[in-house]
């Protein structure tokens, strides 16, 4: 391995040769310079790995000099010394991004001290990284092997997404690979796992063990707190998954503390389902039954199948027994003027109303965005980049300048999604006549078939309290990162939706979802 190359610029630099034979005898090759001047055109022609940097030059100065440094090479490391102990100087000289700080007079080991923590402390880390994914990596592994619990998927979920946000900042560690293999693996354990106790589970009885589901959100968590008459403002981020949140969090955590927990969305994870779920508190069978017109025949978009969200949750509060003084406030945000105008609106809401319900697509339009531009999908090619553009919106967003807003207000702040999405990889053949719905992670209709490895299928689609939808109609959901693709140009249709984020189906990333309760730090 090359040495590592130091440029030390003091006007007394003579006085500091023992220094620097100290660094050179331990491998470090330093050149060393008299003023701030040589130390920028050093850097420029020859580049080094660390600049030592006095504070007190003739000349141009040392914060002059990191200044134009920094201008060049943002990246670059300095440590400034200087004989100053000022608390205003540290404060200039760390807000000009300098990486050490040392006060004169300085021994041979502090600057060796120095130096190891700038070059050592990302290699250190790494290995502890490394270290400490082998051994989430057996954990995970042992569990897989055992009888879980939906508390155990909950974990392990979170371990995924917390280290696919680890790998994020480490793409060089090489475990990538290995962590998108256990995530596949963990897919289809959990695809099983939903298969064997789904069912059971919300046609059980009052007592029987279960995991909350989306038509439990409100009354779990919205209506004690309207109970207790506090104002609510309860905000639905469409197609949010939890690793997209986990990097939201960084954004708000100056401003809140997060309460967060886990719920399962129904099946279909798909918004006509899932989210009409949450605002209702009704399973899709149940709402047939009681609003049919929610199903009548027409194409599962937003302009109709989720046409009725503020009815449902106004029938939904009303059924549980909480008498509004006020109308509830309902505001659907399809595009940014939309959010811009929440945001300068949203106090008085607040002020107005008892519950605030907001819907955020965003992340939902970037899903679809994505499957349909190239130059979306050359901007985020992989779910490490996914992430990135999520967090850049959220950065940028009126949602964020809205919650800024919140967190002084005397409310409530109740967040969830009512469904995630997957990258789809591989794609399976299905088999459905002209009435067969056209959706890619799951089916419904008549005589449909498809690999039984791939779908998890559904003869009867009141056992999953679906409508029926007409005589004989069945369900197959898409289990993994499986998409279905008809026969008729099969392979066009493959590969045009091959790399593709969609919802519906069975994985853990459409399934999990977070509901985090935020409380303003104040």
């Amino acid at each position: 391995m090359a040495p590592k190359r130091i440029i030390w610029a003091d006007d007394e630099i003579e006085l500091l040769r023992p220094h620097i034979l100290f660094l050179q005898q331990r491998g470090y090759e330093v050149t060393p310079v008299t003023n701030g001047e040589d130390a920028i055109s050093q850097v420029n022609r020859s580049g080094c790995d660390l600049v030592l940097l006095d504070e007190m030059m003739d000349g141009k100065d040392g914060l002059t000099t990191l200044e134009e440094i920094k201008d060049q090479h943002p990246l670059l490391p300095v440590i400034m010394i200087t004989k100053s102990e000022e608390e205003r100087l540290m404060d200039d000289a760390i807000g000009r991004k300098i990486d050490f700080y040392l006060t004169k007079p300085v021994n041979p080991s502090q600057i060796l001290l120095a130096c190891k923590q700038i070059f050592e402390t990302k290699a250190i880390t790494e290995q502890r990284i490394s270290q400490d994914y082998v051994k989430a990596f057996n954990e995970i592994s042992q569990r897989l092997g055992g009888e879980l619990t939906f508390r155990d998927w909950y974990d392990i979920n979170l371990s995924l997404c917390q280290w696919n946000l680890e790998m994020d900042s480490y793409p060089e560690l090489g475990l990538r690979e290995t962590l998108n293999d256990q995530i596949s693996a963990c897919n289809v354990e959990f695809g099983k796992y939903i298969e064997r106790h789904y069912s059971n589970w919300i046609n059980a009885g009052p007592g029987h063990p279960r995991p909350e589901f989306s038509t439990d959100i409100v009354r779990k968590y919205v209506a004690p707190k309207l109970i207790e008459g506090r104002r609510v403002v309860f905000i639905v981020i469409d197609c949010l998954r939890l690793d997209q949140w986990l990097g939201f969090e960084s954004y708000l955590s100056s401003l809140y503390t997060f309460d967060r927990r886990y719920y399962f969305s129904i099946l279909p994870t798909a918004t006509p389902y899932s989210r009409n779920a949450i605002f209702s508190g009704l399973f899709p069978l149940e709402i047939e039954k009681k609003f049919p017109e929610v199903w009548a025949k027409g194409e599962e978009d937003e302009s109709s199948k989720n046409r009725f969200e503020k009815e449902f949750l106004e029938h939904q509060i009303k059924n549980l027994k909480i008498p509004l003084k006020t109308d509830v406030k309902y505001i659907k945000i399809l595009n940014v003027d939309a959010a811009k105008n929440l945001e300068g609106q949203i106090l008085s809401f607040v002020e107005s109303n008892e519950l605030t319900a907001v819907v955020i697509n965003f992340l939902d339009i970037l899903a679809h965005s994505r499957s349909d531009s190239n130059v979306i999908k050359e901007i985020a090619p992989d779910e490490r980049a996914y992430r990135s553009l999520s967090n850049s919106w959220f950065m940028h967003s009126p949602l964020l300048d809205m919650l800024k807003t919140l967190a002084r207000a005397d409310c409530s702040i109740v967040i969830t999604s009512d469904h995630g999405s997957i990258r789809s990889l591989h794609g399976t053949q299905v088999i459905g006549d002209r009435e067969t719905s056209t959706s890619l992670r799951y089916k419904y209709g008549k005589n449909i078939k498809a690999n039984s490895k791939h779908a998890l299928f559904i003869k009867n689609p009141a056992d999953y309290k679906l409508p029926s939808r007409g005589v004989n109609t069945q369900y197959m959901i898409a289990k993994e990162d499986y998409y279905f693709v008809y026969p008729t140009n099969y392979h066009h249709y493959l590969n045009y939706y091959k790399d593709t984020f969609q919802h519906g189906g069975v994985s853990m990333e459409e399934m999990i979802m977070p509901v985090i309760e935020l409380t303003g730090k104040k």
